[in-house]
């Protein structure tokens, strides 16, 4: 992965819009922190494939970044993104990337399920 280049990121956000697509979205604090400390409260979110449709795909912020998709009925929207790539299969991958380098955010496109 590279640091995130906004126009760029942008410009591979279009080439997804107005059909359906694959969707992977997750964020982690550290699930795994409470077996170190187990005073800490651990939360996240996960789907995978999620077949969703948006008309409209925005990358905002100074870095980290934010990302919003506009669909029919609502919005999906990932923050604290810092890098990005494109596979060889299209899939448009970033990820938001803390201090330490671990993942703390993942936003992924497919026009293929993962």
């Amino acid at each position: 992965m590279k640091p995130i280049q906004q126009q760029d990121v942008q410009r591979e956000l279009e080439t997804f819009m107005n059909q359906d697509v694959y969707l992977h979205l997750e964020t982690t604090n550290g699930a795994y922190a409470s077996h170190f400390n187990e005073k800490f409260f651990s939360a996240g979110a996960y789907i995978r494939n999620g077949l969703v449709r948006f008309s409209r795909g925005q990358i905002t912020g100074e870095g980290p970044y934010r990302i919003g998709l506009k669909m029919d009925l609502g919005w999906i929207y990932a923050e604290g993104l810092t890098d990005w790539e494109l596979t060889d299969n299209g899939q448009l991958l970033l990820a938001g990337h803390d201090h330490d380098g671990k993942l703390a955010v993942a936003l992924e496109l497919s026009h293929e399920p993962f």
